[in-house]
């Protein structure tokens, strides 16, 4: 009983470093996209300033469970 509470822990835990490594990959691509624009539009700015707050809210949830990459 014990035990499989710690894997559904894990798990959860190496879902979230997942989640957070392809949210990082999706701000840096669209933040890399908005800075070659020459005017970027209202839902490109829109669509970063999303990824961004999901990366951000994804850090603080690891660092409240305590996880590492490591």
């Amino acid at each position: 009983m014990f035990r499989s509470r710690k894997l559904r822990k894990k798990d959860v835990d190496r879902q979230l470093l997942n989640d957070i490594y392809q949210s990082k990959e999706e701000w840096r691509s669209i933040k890399s996209i908005i800075e070659k624009s020459v005017e970027p539009t209202e839902r490109g700015r829109f669509d970063l300033a999303v990824a961004e707050v999901k990366y951000f809210y994804l850090l603080r949830e690891a660092r409240q469970r305590k996880v590492s990459a490591r």
